[in-house]
């Protein structure tokens, strides 16, 4: 799903109680939008904000001392030359930071633009801190996933499978051994950085599972707040199968970790054959316990490989 553009009028109003900022010039414009063009050109946080000195198009460009005295010092004609090339790079948005006193030059350039300069007391580097966080998570790689998302031991968990194997009924059986709901359903995922993917909730569903024959339960009122979480990060896949389906389509041990490509990034996964009679819950922690024993450099199939061939060769001496 491509990321959708943002005005200047939305990034004033999301920032004003944060950066405490003001609108000085160019109040026309608006509806100036961050568009395709700007993401393309820019695809990380870094790149959508930057310092006047290191100015490249499309990027919400922070001045800051430095750049203030960049600015003003020199002849008239200096400045001049240096405000007028901002115009040229197509900024989307300009910040005054550290309560500087904004040059007269630069407001009636950003007037006769129609380029939006916003000035604050804040230090340029907060401001640039705020700024790139939000922009990374406006314009990530999304998509939406059918699932239940879960916090297990301190894991994003996404629990998949094949229609009418109970991945609701088994996200409820985990809240009741302690672990944390973040969507039932549908889940919506960001790409927030190269390694990084993060999964939350829509908001027409937060709170809420649905369990067949019983409905939508509200999971915050019935276990209250600890029982649900805004978002994890996306550690582990856990896939629910049917006999026949594992039979096909997977080995009962596979030799490597088995992986799902979601938005660019390989996420380990887990295959759970359901049958009656065994407890899902348990299997899923489990597998969520052994994939953290995994991150921590330990392989138990690897270990059990290497204890064969020890005594492969222990009954070949």
């Amino acid at each position: 799903m491509k990321p959708s553009a943002i005005s200047a009028d939305v990034l004033f109003e999301d920032h004003r109680a944060t950066l405490r900022w003001q609108w000085i010039a160019g109040l026309g414009a608006r509806e100036r939008r961050f568009d395709e063009v700007a993401v393309s050109a820019a695809r990380s946080s870094a790149d959508l904000v930057g310092y006047l000195n290191y100015i490249h198009p499309y990027r919400v460009q922070i001045l800051g001392e430095r750049e203030v005295a960049y600015l003003s010092n020199g002849s008239a004609a200096d400045g001049a030359r240096r405000i007028s090339r901002i115009v040229t790079l197509e900024p989307p948005v300009l910040v005054l930071c550290d309560g500087l006193t904004v040059p007269d030059a630069l407001v009636s350039l950003c007037e006769r633009a129609q380029i939006p300069l916003f000035a604050t007391q804040d230090s340029a580097a907060f401001v640039i801190d705020v700024l790139r966080a939000y922009l990374s998570k406006h314009f990530a790689d999304r998509t939406t996933m059918h699932g239940v998302f879960m916090d297990i031991l301190g894991l994003g968990v996404l629990i998949t499978g094949e229609s009418g194997l109970g991945k609701s009924e088994l996200g409820l059986e985990l809240i009741s051994r302690g672990n944390g709901l973040v969507a039932d359903d549908a889940v919506d995922l960001y790409r927030i950085n190269q390694t990084t993917i993060e999964g939350r909730c829509p908001e027409l569903l937060q709170n809420l599972l649905e369990v067949r024959g019983i409905g939508l339960l509200d999971i915050r009122a019935i276990f209250g707040e600890a029982a649900v979480r805004r978002r994890m990060r996306l550690r582990l896949i856990v896939h629910l199968v049917r006999r026949e389906t594992m039979e096909r389509d997977y080995e009962r041990m596979p030799y490597e970790p088995l992986t799902q490509e979601v938005l660019g990034i390989s996420i380990q996964k887990a295959v759970i054959q359901v049958v009656a009679g065994r407890n899902i819950a348990v299997l899923v922690e489990a597998a969520v316990r052994n994939h953290i024993l995994q991150l921590r450099g330990v392989d138990t199939y690897q270990e059990f490989v290497e204890r064969h061939r020890r005594a492969m060769e222990k009954g070949g001496d």
